[in-house]
């Protein structure tokens, strides 16, 4: 059985007239927001596009405006609107960093097991190629922390090559110098020396090769063991006198050393 619809009852022309599915909406009914089906608001019919109509040239309105952005493929750089890491600053900051990175990893692989002086650590920074101005910022960020300290270096060479090795204050400035240290630092860390105490210490050295001279000519048991003073950075003054007193010691005549001028 067919219903009969009375199509005026829709018609939008009557006024008053009821809203349904029909042509369109009343325009004194419609309130402002709402979307109407008419033939101007009806659903889009899906285009080559997608939804929102047929898409006119240099349309810039619905998925058209997708038109003038291409999707970045894999691997491919940003545009720089997109990503500003690729930039010449980015990258001139990313290889600063990588080398001050660098920097501070051979530091820390020279100090590892000894310590060093900042020139030492500077010509090891130099032999690698790294820019002297990136040195000197991790070398004085070293310096700040405690990692380089020029003034302990020196402390505890002059603590270790005198008892260690009885080398006199006169040979540990020397080796201080060889390594970089300001004099200043040089003069207070070989100050902790003194005459007594490096006396004491040379006899100490003639005291033990002087059995290994026995059997030798005076003047060549003299002269070896005053030249090993010598070698050691002990002034030739206490380093005769010293070898003189050991022999006298043994029981050897040094009267000749008086007269030979020693």
């Amino acid at each position: 059985m067919t219903r009969r619809t009375d199509w005026a009852e829709y018609d939008d022309s009557a006024p008053g007239a009821p809203r349904g599915r029909g042509i369109g909406r009343d325009p004194d009914t419609t309130a402002p927001g709402d979307e109407a089906y008419g033939h101007e608001d009806s659903p889009p019919e899906p285009s080559r596009s997608g939804w929102g109509g047929t898409r006119s040239k240099g349309s810039h309105g619905g998925c058209s405006s997708r038109r003038g952005r291409r999707r970045r493929g894999f691997g491919e750089a940003a545009g720089p609107d997109e990503d500003s890491s690729g930039s010449p600053e980015a990258e001139a900051g990313t290889s600063a960093a990588d080398t001050a990175e660098q920097a501070r990893n051979i530091c820390l692989r020279l100090l590892t097991g000894t310590p060093r002086t900042r020139k030492q650590l500077a010509d090891g920074l130099r032999k690698r190629e790294i820019p002297d101005e990136v040195a000197e910022e991790v070398l004085s960020r070293f310096e700040e922390v405690g990692l380089v300290d020029d003034s302990a270096f020196a402390d505890a060479w002059v603590e270790s090559r005198h008892h260690g090795r009885g080398l006199a204050r006169r040979a540990l400035a020397r080796e201080l110098r060889t390594k970089g240290v300001d004099p200043a630092l040089i003069d207070e860390a070989v100050g902790q020396l003194d005459s007594e105490q490096e006396e004491a210490t040379a006899r100490e050295l003639v005291d033990r090769k002087l059995r290994a001279t026995r059997g030798l000519d005076r003047d060549k048991r003299l002269r070896r063991l005053a030249g090993m003073l010598a070698r050691k950075g002990y002034p030739e003054g206490m380093a005769l006198r010293v070898v003189r007193q050991a022999l006298e010691e043994e029981g050897e005549d040094t009267e000749f050393l008086a007269a030979d001028g020693y």
